[in-house]
């Protein structure tokens, strides 16, 4: 019976989780703000895993987040190699993911798309 999901998709799994328990609680930098793991893949070699992550409160641009996070790649490598049992650990890249942005866009313009225009006459109450 074959298996339901690759051993890519496996350790991609376990590195998104471990990733964002270390970001949260091992790498405080207060100019990067909150950093949200929200996917991982790897290629099925298992040589390099591409993270993609979005800043909450992030006090410096995204370009520079992003060289933040590239500057921990060897210790968050090294403390992924304690904590996962696999002969080697992927090469890690950090790669923005905008997602979160595009869906408020999206809520935005659908939220001005409900709202009623403003341009119709008010209509003044009866007398009788």
């Amino acid at each position: 019976m074959p298996r339901e999901f690759s051993r890519s998709v496996r350790v991609a799994s376990q590195l998104q989780r471990e990733l964002a328990e270390l970001l949260r609680g091992q790498v405080r930098d207060s100019r990067l703000g909150m950093v949200t793991v929200s996917e991982v893949e790897v290629t099925r070699d298992l040589s390099l895993a591409k993270v993609f992550v979005s800043f909450l409160g992030a006090a410096q641009t995204v370009p520079r987040s992003l060289a933040l996070l590239a500057e921990r790649v060897p210790i968050l490598r090294r403390e992924l190699a304690r904590r996962m049992r696999m002969r080697s650990v992927p090469e890690l890249r950090f790669v923005y993911d905008d997602s979160i942005e595009r869906g408020m866009r999206m809520d935005a313009i659908l939220n001005e798309l409900k709202e009623p225009p403003n341009d119709e006459p008010k209509t003044s109450p009866e007398r009788e």
